[in-house]
């Protein structure tokens, strides 16, 4: 094993700790349906349906934010290449204020 993959491998590990040290258990109920589904891709993945579940959440939570709609208002808050830049209106500044909020309890 060279020391390249010794790097990787404690890299792995470091990113595996510090995910695992964020992560908080909560209780979901879901449709007996996505159950199975969930089982079903731990089968195959050979993975923990918690690691499937919390993998799930997360991507699809940031997928939303990306989608989340820009709703320019009529403030311009910055000029950015001669283009101005207009407040945002739409839910991701309640969104972001409300992260910010809840972080700090």
């Amino acid at each position: 094993m060279g020391s390249q993959s010794l790097s990787k491998l404690l890299q792995s590990w470091e990113d595996h700790a510090s995910k695992v040290s964020q992560q908080t258990e909560v209780s979901v109920s879901i449709n007996q349906t996505d159950v199975v589904r969930l089982a079903a891709l731990a089968e195959v993945y050979k993975l923990p349906e918690n690691d499937i579940i919390s993998t799930l959440i997360h991507e699809a939570l940031n997928e939303l934010e990306a989608k989340m709609p820009y709703v320019p208002g009529k403030k311009v808050i910055r000029i950015e290449d001669g283009d101005e830049i207009f407040q945002d209106t739409g839910p991701m500044p309640e969104y972001l204020a409300a992260q910010k909020r809840l972080l700090k309890k």
